[in-house]
Parts: C-alpha cells; structure tokens; sequence
C-alpha cells in the first residue's frame, strides 16, 4: 500500500483550489428567450454553427445562440428551419430545432451572442422582399 506524501496532498489540494478560482472568474452566460414565437416576424435570420448549434436573431436584431444537446443531422445544409417551444410562444433552452424532413433537435442552453463569425448568413423573410 503506497502512502501519499505530504506535499502530493499540498499539491493536490493547491491544484482543486486553482480550478474552483478559474470557474469563479469566468462569468456564465446568462440564459436567454425570444418571447411571442408564434409571430411570423419574431425571428429575422438564422444561420447554422455546422451541426452543433445556431444563431438566431429576433425581431429587435438582437442575435442569440442555441447550442444543441448533440449534433443535429442535416443542419448544416438546411435552407429552412422550424423552431418548437414546450406549451409557449418563447423560445428558450427547453426548444427544439426542427430541420424539416431530417431531425428535431433539443437545444442545451439558449444565450445572447454576437453576430456569426463569418457573416453569411441566411437570409429572412423581411430582407428577402
């Protein structure tokens, strides 16, 4: 049977302690929600992060960020998405993305984000007249 030493223990503890200070100093995203879903207008743009996520942004151009459970097939190439709420017109972190004929797809959290990185994005109906 090995004994720890006294400075593995100190190490060890030094090591837990450093961790729990660089969690607390990250600041967490706070959730977010797109109220009145059911509008047709609640939702300008959208473009997909591959098959791990998506941006989506409101009515007032305020972009959010929904990250997916797991990724969700189809996504990436889709030219159209549908977005289902549990009993609500909001769009939260309890919503789903539908990608029509592919998947349906449980969002993880839903978060307030800057524009997409690349700036292409998928174009809504409001700038499409």
């Amino acid at each position: 049977m090995k004994r720890s030493t006294p400075i593995a223990a100190l190490l060890a503890l030094a090591l837990a302690g450093a961790l729990q200070a660089g969690e607390a100093a990250r600041p967490k995203a706070e959730e977010a929600s797109i109220p009145f879903l059911n509008m047709a207008s609640s939702i300008r743009e959208w473009q997909a992060d591959r098959e791990e996520g998506v941006w989506v942004m409101d009515a007032r151009r305020q972009w959010y960020y929904a990250k997916l459970m797991a990724p969700c097939h189809g996504l990436d190439f889709a030219v159209r998405l549908g977005f289902q709420t549990r009993g609500t017109s909001t769009l939260d972190k309890f919503g789903y993305v539908i990608v029509p004929g592919e998947d349906r797809c449980p969002i993880q959290s839903f978060v307030k984000s800057d524009p997409p990185p690349d700036g292409k994005r998928h174009k809504g109906e409001d700038e499409a007249k």
